[in-house]
């Protein structure tokens, strides 16, 4: 109970939580579900952008384990950073599917062309990868004034990165198997069979 005349008032980061709610998280769905649909206008599929989109989870899992070892809070400033990160772990993906395809489309059988698009893009991956997991460091390691807001989000960041590029490229492929196996199934299943040429007898 407060006296006569005294009140109380959300300030600095804590007022802008409360101002922003839960918005956060529908931005993030929002974002997942874009490039989803961009995907899908690509590969012209609604499976194999799958194989992308689900480079993200783990990404986050890499976030919200290192959150909770470090006990750090899941303030706005990680939030943001949680967003950055589904374009960061997609653009991971991209590289390994959209080679896959491309062998795929020259004839490689589809374990091949995972195998295949794997060890050539991993070398870019790792190269792109690794200079912006360095590049936030500064933000990690932060001091002086507004030091907690960059800590915050270099490392959500830092540590989504790293699980996308160490742990996401490794199921990448087996996504990718797993996804267009069931897309040439299911276009097999919906294409008509050839008709029969005119002049050769029918055999039952």
């Amino acid at each position: 109970m407060l006296p006569p005349g005294v009140g109380y008032e959300w300030t600095a980061m804590s007022y802008q939580e409360k101002l922003v709610g839960n918005s956060a998280y529908w931005v993030f769905g929002v974002g997942v579900l874009l490039v989803f649909c961009v995907l899908a206008a690509q590969y012209e599929s609604w499976l194999l952008p799958l194989a992308v989109v689900l480079a993200v989870p783990i990404a986050l899992l890499g976030t919200a384990t290192t959150l909770a070892a470090l006990g750090a809070a899941n303030n706005l400033y990680t939030q943001i950073g949680l967003v950055l990160l589904i374009a960061l772990s997609a653009k991971n993906a991209i590289l390994i599917v959209e080679f896959a395809r491309h062998l795929r489309e020259r004839g490689a059988s589809i374990a091949d062309a995972a195998v295949e698009a794997a060890r050539l893009r991993l070398r870019p991956i790792m190269m792109t990868s690794f200079a912006f997991i360095l590049g936030v460091v500064p933000l990690v390691i932060a001091t002086g004034a507004s030091a907690s807001a960059r800590r915050s989000l270099g490392i959500a960041v830092f540590s989504g990165m790293l699980a996308s590029t160490c742990i996401a490229v490794l199921f990448i492929p087996s996504f990718y198997v797993l996804l267009q196996r069931l897309t040439e199934r299911r276009a097999a299943r919906h294409t008509p069979p050839p008709p029969d040429k005119p002049g050769n007898p029918h055999v039952a």
